[in-house]
């Protein structure tokens, strides 16, 4: 059991998604950095400072400040101003995950050099060829 143990750590797969699982941590970090103190203030200018996710209605009735008074008052509450600010945060994920991919792209294309292409081979006429060619000569014998 010990041995499959090994074997299965060893795999490279597991480790490139060990560094997968890292890099995307270490990222999460820039990005969310990049959305709230960069984009979501820009936003908030365009928006006249309205802070989405505290926008939300008491489906109960009542009046609260904030929706953190509203939840801790044990009210229930309809939190689209949280939803809409998740959808905005994703679509910003989205698009800067977007643009790293096709940067590694262009970077992955342009390190292809004509010299590190195979160049192709000619390996002559095909079976089929050779068949057709065979009843042709057969065809002239006779």
């Amino acid at each position: 059991m010990i041995n499959e143990f090994k074997d299965f750590i060893a795999k490279g797969n597991v480790m490139d998604m060990a560094v997968g699982i890292i890099i995307g941590a270490a990222f999460t970090a820039i990005v969310t950095s990049l959305v709230d103190d960069l984009i979501n203030p820009i936003i908030g200018l365009f928006t006249g400072g309205v802070d989405f996710s505290n926008l939300f209605w008491v489906m109960g009735g009542g009046e609260y400040a904030s929706l953190a008074q509203a939840r801790d008052a044990g009210a229930t509450v309809f939190a689209y101003g949280s939803f809409f600010t998740a959808v905005i945060n994703f679509l910003i994920i989205a698009w800067v995950v977007f643009m790293l991919v096709k940067m590694v792209n262009r970077v992955k294309a342009s390190a292809v050099r004509p010299d590190d292409v195979a160049p192709e081979v000619d390996t002559g006429p095909s079976e089929k060829d050779l068949l057709i060619d065979i009843r042709d000569a057969l065809r002239l014998r006779a």
